[in-house]
């Protein structure tokens, strides 16, 4: 073992006190995660014990040059998987110095609506399963395919094992572990349809913790491919032609849906869904356009449609739902690069408060 990996596995906790706090909030573009560590005196558990701090967000895109200040605001901890021992990692939303959330700031948004007394009384729970494609690096082209060339046609590398059908597998389970570890309700994961794709599910998670655990899932992500030398893309159509997208199909139940008599809740929450598709679609994703095309399991983005065990519909619903008469439902038209804040905020928003 070399010296920097001596130094880098250091356990602090036998000489101090102090922890690193890694301080992870989304950039200017949507999806570009940001982090800066801090040194504090821990253990913290709490983040409201951490204290606000602040960043250039003239270098993220989220404010000008000449007033670049914005303002960190602690909001969910979690366990540092590489730092270990005390160390965390914090994901944070993002103010102006007068305490208005920035325009970027969706997690603010969501926390509204998740605190409105009807919306937490149904105890919205959700799953999201999160696709992602892994790229080599430098050629943006998928992990485990010929240069300038194409693998075998979909079929043999769903949920697949072998050499020439499974690609990055230690990227995978690397990540998955360190989910575990770090506290998120990670419940799965599988390799996808298309070469190269694999997919994550969170869940169930309660409200604003789904986007809370997501968002730390993708850090996690981009963290261990970045050690690997791999590029990883929430892009849903990675490669155009005859492959699968890239979704982040969200399962979605109230306490009232869980019930007995839940079956009829769910089709009238369907109803409210269909009425307001266009608003949906269209904070679902950038892109998606080009994967909803009513085929490789999806539904056309311009027609609302559901059904049982249908997975070309844009909600699907689970064949044990319909046996028991209660359960759950799939949006399934999410893209993968979709903002996990408001995805569940506006399937609650919509099917609870509308």
């Amino acid at each position: 073992m070399s010296l920097l990996t001596d130094l880098v596995n250091l356990d602090l906790s036998e000489t101090t006190d102090k922890i690193i706090a890694e301080y992870i909030w989304i950039g200017g573009s949507g999806m570009d995660l940001r982090s800066k560590g801090r040194t504090i005196k821990g253990p913290i558990t709490d983040p409201s014990k951490l204290p606000k701090w602040n960043y250039d967000g003239s270098s993220t895109g989220q404010a000008p040059g000449e007033d670049s200040e914005v303002i960190l605001y602690p909001q969910a901890i979690f366990k540092d998987p590489f730092r270990k021992g005390n160390n965390i990692l914090v994901i944070c939303d993002c103010y102006t110095p007068q305490g208005e959330p920035i325009p970027t700031n969706k997690r603010y948004g969501a926390a509204k609506i998740f605190s409105d007394p009807a919306v937490a009384a149904e105890v919205p729970w959700y799953g999201i399963e999160q696709e992602y494609t892994l790229l080599q690096k430098d050629i943006n082209w998928p992990l485990g395919w010929p240069i300038g060339g194409f693998p075998g046609p979909q079929g043999p590398y769903y949920c697949s094992v072998g050499a020439d059908k499974s690609f990055g597998r230690d990227i995978v389970d690397a990540h998955y572990k360190a989910c575990i570890y770090a506290g998120i309700n990670i419940s799965g994961i599988n390799g996808e349809v298309m070469p190269g794709q694999w997919e994550f599910q969170v869940g169930p998670s309660v409200g604003i913790s789904a986007g809370d655990q997501v968002w730390m899932a993708r850090y996690l992500l981009e963290r261990i491919t970045e050690i690997a030398g791999v590029v990883i893309s929430f892009d849903p159509k990675p490669i155009p032609g005859d492959w699968n997208g890239a979704g982040a199909h969200t399962n979605y139940s109230t306490k009232s849906m869980r019930e007995d008599g839940g079956y009829e809740v769910i089709k009238a929450a369907i109803e409210k869904l269909k009425l307001k598709h266009k608003e949906h679609i269209a904070a679902y994703g950038e892109g998606n356009e080009r994967r909803l095309t009513g085929r490789h399991e999806t539904a056309d983005i311009h027609t609302f449609s559901w059904g049982v065990a249908n997975r070309g519909a844009s909600v699907r619903v689970g064949r044990e739902t319909e046996r028991d008469g209660k359960g759950y439902f799939e949006d399934r038209r999410p893209a993968s690069n979709m903002d996990p804040y408001i995805v569940t905020s506006m399937i609650a928003q919509t099917t609870i408060l509308s």
